[in-house]
This record gives structure tokens, sequence and C-alpha cells, in this order.
């Protein structure tokens, strides 16, 4: 997985734990969780508000 895989690692972020609402999820943390994600393979300096932004509203379509 890359950085600009959003849809996969939002469903990944979701997996990890379904029940978290992305609303209350800080980008520093998110930053983290999706560095940790076993599949994903990218530079994490690579990524950017942007990206995060793009995940987390994946993320949201996800939870709800």
């Amino acid at each position: 997985m890359k950085w600009t895989d959003t849809q996969l690692i939002a469903e990944a972020l979701y997996d990890r734990d379904p029940d978290l609402d992305p609303k209350t999820v800080r980008f520093t943390d998110m930053h983290q969780w999706v560095c940790d994600l076993e599949d994903f393979d990218d530079d994490p300096e690579a990524s950017n508000e942007k990206i995060l932004e793009s995940i987390l509203l994946c993320w949201l379509d996800e939870y709800e």
C-alpha cells in the first residue's frame, strides 16, 4: 500500500478498529497507524495534510 491508496488504507483502518469514530482521530495518530499497517510500504515522510484528509474522508464513508 502507498499513500495514494487512500481507499485501501481507509478500509484497513476501519478493519483495525471498527468502533472508532474517525472524526475523533488526530492526523498525527492516523499517520502513525497508517505507517504501522502490515501492508503499508511507502515513505512515511511522503504524506501531507491533503493525503491524510483524503484517507479520513474514505474512512468516514466506511464508518458510516
